[in-house]
């Protein structure tokens, strides 16, 4: 039977650095846009036997990846093989869809003693993950809910809303229910939710190269949230897919059955809102930033100015939790008028006033000059509040709140379209201005309706 889930993206609305010390929290909003995977039985021609998974992303020209899978000896999991000449030739290895596809087919045989059949599996992703500069109109048909981007995967430009977290939380989620007994791992509960995030978060981590913060996995799962990121030991231990009883470690890491607990990730869901009235949005620049050489900078300058950084980053932690604190005030107060938003907007001015002296100190550019400009002729239109430079900033998206209302996202529109950047050295470091389609989302991980991707399948 075919199952479906997705999952949301995500912005780092504040705590971009901070995040990654868990001294410190992010403010997480989980975004509406979302990664879709699509699992069913992988249907052959009578008295045909396969034994290989195919995963196939057809918003994108020759995107599939065909995997044969075996069991390893010492219970060191299930590897997953690309299998040579039955893959599109002209796509690259996608990591993240192999490593997910590892490590669940790895619980997955913890579970249950069935040979793991053939599936047929299918990756989706809402417009607004990629950008679409570069692609002509004629080659982007939407069908459904889902457009065509006429373009090979890896030539695709992101916005940086967290595809690979959403792609890699929804893809283990799917699985898990396509080959798991029923009531297994069920995914609107808090048991399921935590399994698959555990899981989610270890695949992600190997597939980066790194344990990260993992806040972007959280939002996959949970939605909007205020997130304090768990120990690195947590993963630490696992060891590679394939070494002997990495299953086991792998089991244990994921049900987390030990007491006191492993995993001692805090995700707030209820101390975050957003008023009615206002509205998150995102504007791609076309762009991007290398974050990890960002994050690597700001971490040298705070080791070499460690009193300083921590007064800096002690207020700035004090900012990111007056942000959330208003914004919970507001959707709890009822009180949204234009006038009521004014402190909300001094907070943020303060926040960015924060980030700049960081940048300023550790020779990044966490809000660069030219994404001050842009941020500051926004928040002069009527009904804008404010913006930031989410995540570890840079040359990226920009994060607006704004007031609910088709005028003011109008406008909005409008201002980024036609938005000229003024200072030659800084056209190069930005491309096209979209305000993208998307809002915050609070509901993280869901099931999906299978008819919804009929017309691609």
């Amino acid at each position: 039977m075919a199952i479906a889930v997705s999952a949301p993206g995500k912005v780092l609305l504040a705590g971009g650095y901070l995040v990654v010390d868990r001294d410190y929290t992010g403010l997480v909003f989980g975004l509406d846009a979302r990664m879709h995977v699509h699992v069913d039985e992988l249907h052959t021609s009578s008295g045909v036997s396969l034994s290989e998974i195919i995963v196939r992303s057809p918003q994108f020209r020759a995107a599939e990846w065909r995997y044969g899978y075996r069991f390893t000896e010492d219970n060191g999991g299930v590897e997953v093989l690309q299998l040579a000449g039955h893959s599109s030739p002209t796509q690259p290895r996608n990591r993240f869809v192999e490593t997910a596809l590892a490590y669940a087919l790895t619980y997955i045989s913890c579970h249950t003693s069935s040979n793991i059949k053939p599936a047929s599996i299918t990756i989706f992703a809402d417009s607004d993950y990629y950008s679409r500069q570069g692609v002509s109109s004629s080659s982007t048909t939407h069908v459904n809910r889902f457009i065509d981007f006429g373009v090979p995967l890896h030539k695709a430009h992101k916005t940086g809303l967290g595809s690979s977290a959403a792609l890699v939380t929804a893809f283990v989620a799917a699985v898990l229910l396509h080959y798991l007994p029923v009531d297994t791992v069920v995914i609107n509960t808090d048991a399921g939710k935590a399994r698959v995030h555990n899981l989610a978060q270890a695949a992600h981590c190997t597939a980066q190269g790194k344990i990260g913060s993992g806040f972007d996995v959280a939002a996959a799962v949970y939605g909007s949230c205020i997130y304090r990121r768990f120990s690195p030991a947590v993963l630490e231990h696992l060891g590679e897919l394939g070494s002997a009883g990495f299953a086991n470690r792998l089991l244990m890491t994921v049900n987390d059955n030990s007491a006191p607990k492993l995993w001692d990730t805090q995700i707030k869901q209820s101390e975050i809102d957003i008023p009615k009235g206002l509205r998150l949005v995102m504007c791609d620049v076309d762009c991007g930033s290398e974050t990890p050489g960002m994050v690597k900078k700001v971490f040298a300058w705070r080791k070499g100015n460690p009193e300083e950084a921590a007064l800096l980053w002690a207020t700035l932690q004090k900012g990111n939790e007056d942000l959330a604190s208003e914004l919970r005030s507001l959707a709890t107060g009822g009180n949204t008028s234009a006038a009521s938003y004014e402190n909300l907007r001094d907070i943020i001015l303060t926040i960015r006033s924060l980030v700049r002296e960081m940048s300023e100190k550790a020779g990044v550019p966490i809000e660069p000059k030219v994404q001050t400009e842009i941020i500051d002729a926004c928040s002069e239109l009527p009904g804008v509040v404010g913006g930031l430079v989410p995540g570890a900033g840079g040359f990226d998206a920009i994060a607006m709140l704004i007031e609910d209302s088709p005028e003011t996202v109008d406008d909005l529109s409008r201002l980024l379209d036609d938005y000229k950047v003024t200072e030659e050295g800084q056209k190069a470091m930005i491309g096209k201005l979209r305000l993208l389609d998307v809002k915050q989302e609070m509901v993280g991980i869901k099931a999906e309706d299978v008819n919804l991707y009929n017309k691609w399948i």
